[in-house]
């Protein structure tokens, strides 16, 4: 969330962050809607200073008739404040729901764009393997090796329903315990955070108001995360630092549950687009300085690359455009692995910082080194989805034979070098 402050003293720059995002906002009916807001509760504190008044002049009256005649007074000037109360009321729900729509500023080098398909290349990284054999996709190598059973997944979950079975399952338990071990020598605190959220931290990470439809909701109106971001923010919600704390550097691992809403007839095979699955997320808090924020933010995401590149998959790294950001989002990168028989790149991690959009939504703040108060700076970054990953893992490294190869560095956790 920005400032209303700021939103009024930065308007133009507000709006063209907007622009840049592709969201539709009215500024000026925000701003009107905050002088409203501003006078009703000028006008609020005026009166109970009225009311403060009577109610002194009752104590001090020297008659019985003044007496009366001061409470009289005294009730229509409650009334008059009852009613200013409620209106203010009205107002103030509306001038929220408005402030929670408008979207954080883009950095300056984030690319023009409307679409994922106009984000920009920044990177590519490893050969794509050259097959002298029909290559095969994922569905087709893990269902002939027993390591996932997408029918009787079907049967129990419904659409995009999947059991990883043998060799398949083995395999994710390695790759967390080799993520856990690579992440956790990068200065991370690894934690496992509850998934069942309460609404507001939807809110609080700007998952809401827009992504209400990708979320799976209980009936006691609390929400399966779809990532470990939304309950590791939640965590530090009104609590206050000390700088000297900061930062604070989380990978929290979660099971993730996502709706996949208005994206029914995309990858409806495989792995790729799943309801449920489990991640590894990366989490900073740190003081309020772009500087480190934008160093803090090519550290996470270069960890995730350092990462892939171990296990030998071929990626590109791309800068997302304006229109690809998220409400609260600065800048971000997606990381994309290569998909050989399909013969493009899929996301399999995003990075992104936010500036203090979120802190300040959360009320997550710190005192600086004057002794004042100051909201911090929250980033983001996958680290490893599964079972998404094995998607490329396995297409890359399959071999003429119908097996495949495991990567090197997975091989101690998985206990041998190939399946099949």
């Amino acid at each position: 969330m920005l400032d209303i402050k700021f939103i009024r003293e930065n308007k133009d720059l507000v709006a063209a962050g907007a622009k840049k995002k592709h969201v539709d906002i009215d500024l000026d009916a925000l701003l009107a809607l905050d002088d409203k807001r501003k006078s009703i509760l000028s006008i609020g504190e005026a009166k109970r200073a009225e009311q403060n008044a009577a109610n002194n002049a009752v104590v001090n009256a020297k008659s019985p008739t003044e007496r009366q005649e001061l409470i009289a007074k005294m009730k229509k000037v409650k009334d008059s404040l009852e009613k200013e109360e409620t209106e203010l009321k009205e107002v103030m729900k509306e001038w929220q729901a408005m402030m929670l729509r408008v979207p954080n500023i883009p950095d300056m080098s984030v690319p023009e764009g409307n679409t994922a398909e106009e984000n920009k290349e920044i990177k590519a990284w490893g050969e794509k393997p050259k097959f002298d054999f029909p290559a095969k996709d994922h569905v087709e190598l893990m269902t002939r090796l027993g390591m996932v059973d997408f029918e009787r997944g079907a049967k129990v979950h419904g659409f995009r329903g999947y059991f990883l079975t043998g060799d398949g399952a083995r395999l994710c338990f390695a790759m967390w315990q080799y993520a856990l071990d690579f992440f956790s020598k990068k200065n991370f605190t690894p934690i496992i955070p509850p998934v069942i959220v309460r609404k507001v931290n939807l809110y609080g990470t700007a998952h809401l108001p827009g992504d209400v439809e990708d979320f799976y909701m209980t009936q006691d109106g609390d929400a399966l995360a779809g990532t470990a971001e939304v309950p590791l923010m939640g965590m530090h919600a009104e609590e206050v630092f000390a700088e000297k704390d900061l930062p604070k550097r989380y990978l929290g691992f979660s099971p993730c549950y996502r709706r996949e809403a208005g994206a029914h007839s995309k990858d409806v095979k495989g792995l790729i687009r799943v309801h449920e699955f489990f991640k590894l997320e990366q989490l900073i808090l740190a003081p309020a300085s772009h500087e480190s924020t934008v160093a803090f933010h090519e550290e996470i995401n270069r960890n995730t690359e350092e990462f892939i590149e171990s296990l030998g998959i071929p990626y590109h790294t791309v800068q997302n455009c304006g229109g690809d950001l998220g409400l609260g989002q600065v800048k971000k990168y997606d990381i994309e692995l290569w998909v050989p028989k399909e013969g493009t790149y899929r996301e399999i991690s995003s990075a992104s910082y936010f500036h203090d959009f979120q802190c300040r939504r959360l009320n997550i703040r710190y005192k600086d080194s004057e002794g004042k108060l100051r909201y911090a700076y929250s980033l983001n970054s996958t680290a490893i989805p599964t079972p998404r990953i094995l998607v490329s893992l396995v297409e890359n490294f399959q071999q003429a034979d119908g097996s495949i190869r495991i990567p090197a560095p997975l091989v101690p956790y998985f206990g041998k070098e190939k399946i099949g």
